[in-house]
C-alpha cells in the first residue's frame, strides 16, 4: 500500500486548521487515514506546528511519501534532517553520537531563529502600539484645547453678561441716588 504524509483540512471557512496525517494515497483528502501525527495552524505568526516527531520519522523510514507542504513542515521541525543523518549512520559515514550532536546543534540554531522572529514581531507590535498611543495623545490634546477654548468663551460671555447686569443695576441705582441727594441738601 502506498502511504502519504499529508494535510487534512479542518476549521471554518477562511480560518483553516490542518491535521498532519498518514493515509493511503487513494483515500480522499479529509477521509480515512492510518494515523494522525500532528497539527498545523497557519493562522498564527509564526505558524503553530505540533508534531509527533518519532512517529513522523518512523513513517518516513518505512517509505511514506510526504506531499510538498507536509515535506516543508517536516523539514521545519527537523524530521527530514534526522532521517538524512540516520541514513549517514547506516552507510557508515559517521557514528550515531556525531549524528545526534549535529542534530542538536541544528535544533538550537533553529530555536534561536524562531525566538528572534517572535521577539522581532513583539518589538514591531510594541512600536506600532507606541505610535498609536502618541497619535491618540495628540488627538486628545487637540480636543482638550478645543474644549478649553469653548469653556473660556462661555466664561467670557458669562462675565460680560454679568458686567452688563451690574452696569445696568448700577445705572438704575445711580439716578435714584442722585434724585435723593439733591432733596437731602
Amino acid at each position: 500500500m502506498a502511504t502519504k504524509i499529508r494535510l487534512a483540512r479542518h476549521g471554518r471557512k477562511g480560518r483553516p486548521f490542518y491535521h498532519v496525517v498518514v493515509a493511503d494515497s487513494r483515500a480522499p483528502r479529509d477521509g480515512r487515514f492510518i494515523e494522525k501525527i500532528g497539527t498545523y495552524d497557519p493562522n498564527t505568526n509564526p505558524a503553530t506546528i505540533h508534531l509527533k516527531f518519532d512517529r513522523a520519522l518512523y513513517w518516513l523510514m518505512v517509505g511514506a511519501q510526504p506531499t510538498d507542504t507536509a515535506e516543508r513542515i517536516l523539514s521545519y521541525k527537523g524530521v527530514l534532517l534526522k532521517k538524512h543523518l540516520l541514513g549517514g549512520v547506516k552507510k557508515g559515514a559517521f557514528d550515531e553520537a556525531t549524528a545526534e550532536a549535529k542534530f542538536e546543534a541544528w535544533m538550537k540554531e533553529k530555536e534561536a531563529k524562531i525566538q528572534a522572529k517572535i521577539q522581532k514581531l513583539a518589538a514591531e507590535g510594541d512600536a506600532a502600539a507606541k505610535v498609536r498611543l502618541e497619535a491618540e495623545a495628540k488627538i486628545r490634546a487637540a480636543k482638550e484645547e478645543e474644549i478649553a477654548k469653548k469653556k473660556a468663551e462661555i466664561a467670557a460671555a458669562e462675565a460680560a453678561k454679568k458686567a452688563e447686569e451690574e452696569a445696568a443695576a448700577a445705572a438704575e441705582t445711580a439716578p435714584a441716588a442722585e434724585a435723593e441727594t439733591p432733596a437731602a441738601e
